[in-house]
């Protein structure tokens, strides 16, 4: 039998990052055992669920590069089968109408809750058959009353929970529809998941779907659950963490390979190794080396890989994933030197490609103002003489290499006898604006001969009317 797993996502909100994590463990687990990977949209939540929401799940999915090889499915385009079976079991005698009103069960448990017993369902129709005909009423699976549930989880371990624990639940509300319980069943069984791979905030459901699928006859997948992720305070991960949208992640200049080798350290390891190409994922991912315990979501790692990453992956993907980014901040690099050329040089001072755009404006747009305190410390009047020299000389070169523009600055640093912070910073922040840029050949040849010997000249500029302003 060919391995199939699958993520399941509710669409009432972004793609979390919990949710992301699971679906890449489900997603490599597929393709480390040559498998199949599902998609299957839950959205039996009509009141929750939006398309906006399946959106963003698509397209959180979409970025981080986990392509389904069926699917996506929809829960509410299957509504049909799973009335079928909830008529089947009813035939069958393993479900059966219960015409309880809310207020009988809220009392039946608080009485339990008195008592000091488990508040569950009496199961007060289980065996009736006086059914009144003018009252609504649900449809309860027939949870078996004695025997356990062994669930043996590939991470967790041997699980046994007793069926007198468990009470009949509702697989079919009043209006009809099913209820989540019933329908994740139902698809596993039809879809032919051989492994569920999910959080373990369900594993108080899983004894409940298993007792569903062997009174279906069908073949019960092996599962595996995967603790949640904390905040750095050991809370559960939330928006008071700040972000957990992975494409929130996406906006915040992150690229999709450090927070997929991110995501696959919350909880697995391989020995001491930290970084992993997604083939290296493939090929070693096992959920037996998955931890037991929660783990802590860490910015400041995730921030390290996505420098590791910004430094070592060809400027030419790293250029598609910045194309967002230079939309966003409306920076057009058409007219100037190849991005590729300049991610080359800039990617190893930023941590993100937010702060790559930001820090490579001056690249493609001339600017009318100096930054204030770059400007005050560094465009002052000793600073004209440095700086008329350069653009004396840089004006005479034919050729706008580096080696050649790199001659030029050491020749007029030579020529007034000083170091090379006198006519170096003047120079730098002349041509970007600001105190920080890469070398300044390289910078220089970059930003092209045209403009930076007009920026030169508008330093000189505003260091004559700073001097008649004094």
């Amino acid at each position: 039998m060919s391995l199939v797993t699958r993520f399941a996502p509710s669409p009432t909100g972004y793609l979390h990052v919990g949710g992301a994590r699971t679906a890449l463990f489900s997603w490599l687990y597929a393709r480390k055992m040559g498998g199949k990977f599902i998609l299957r949209i839950e959205d039996t939540d009509l009141e929750r669920s939006s398309q906006e929401s399946v959106d963003a799940i698509l397209e959180g999915m979409h970025w981080l590069g986990l392509a389904h090889d069926e699917g996506p499915y929809y829960q509410t385009k299957r509504f049909d089968l799973y009335k079928e079976v909830v008529a089947q079991l009813l035939a069958e005698g393993k479900a059966y109408k219960c015409f309880c009103t809310v207020e009988e069960v809220d009392a039946m448990r608080e009485a339990q809750t008195a008592a000091g017993e488990k508040p569950k369902y009496n199961g007060m129709w289980r065996d009736r058959t006086d059914h009144p005909s003018d009252k609504p009423y649900v449809i309860r699976f027939k949870n078996p009353l004695d025997g356990v549930v062994v669930i043996n989880d590939l991470i967790k371990g041997r699980i046994e929970i007793a069926n007198a624990e468990l009470d009949d639940l509702i697989i079919a509300r009043s209006d009809g529809t099913p209820t989540y319980n019933l329908t994740v069943v139902v698809d596993d069984w039809k879809m032919g998941i051989t492994h569920v791979i999910r959080g373990d905030d369900h594993v108080n459901n899983t004894p409940r779907q298993m007792n569903i699928l062997a009174a279906l006859g069908a073949t019960i997948p092996e599962y595996a659950h995967v603790p949640m992720i904390l905040g750095d305070d050991g809370k559960r991960l939330s928006k008071r963490h700040g972000a957990v949208g992975v494409m929130q992640y996406r906006d915040n200049g992150f690229l999709p390979e450090a927070l997929i080798n991110y995501l696959v350290r919350l909880g697995w390891s391989h020995g001491d190794q930290e970084i992993f190409s997604l083939d290296e994922l493939v090929q070693l991912f096992d959920l037996s080396a998955c931890n037991r315990a929660p783990s802590a979501f860490n910015t400041d790692k995730l921030i390290w890989l996505n420098q590791h990453y910004l430094k070592t992956l060809p400027p030419e993907h790293i250029a598609t994933q910045l194309a967002w980014h230079l939309a966003q901040q409306q920076l057009d690099v058409s007219n100037g030197p190849a991005i590729t050329e300049v991610i080359k040089v800039q990617a190893e001072r930023v941590k993100t490609l937010k702060e790559l755009v930001e820090v490579s404006r001056y690249f493609y747009e001339d600017f009318a103002e100096f930054e204030e305190n770059a400007a005050k410390k560094h465009l002052r009047g000793v600073a004209a003489e440095p700086l008329a020299l350069v653009l004396a000389k840089l004006t005479e070169l034919t050729e706008w290499t580096t080696d050649a523009i790199h001659q030029q600055i050491n020749a007029a640093a030579d020529a007034l006898g000083v170091g090379m912070g006198k006519v170096g910073m003047p120079l730098r922040v002349a041509v970007t604006g600001g105190g920080n840029s890469p070398a300044l050949d390289v910078t220089l040849q970059l930003i092209g001969k045209t403009r930076t010997l007009a920026r030169i000249a508008l330093a000189l500029e505003y260091i004559t009317q700073r001097a008649e302003n004094a």
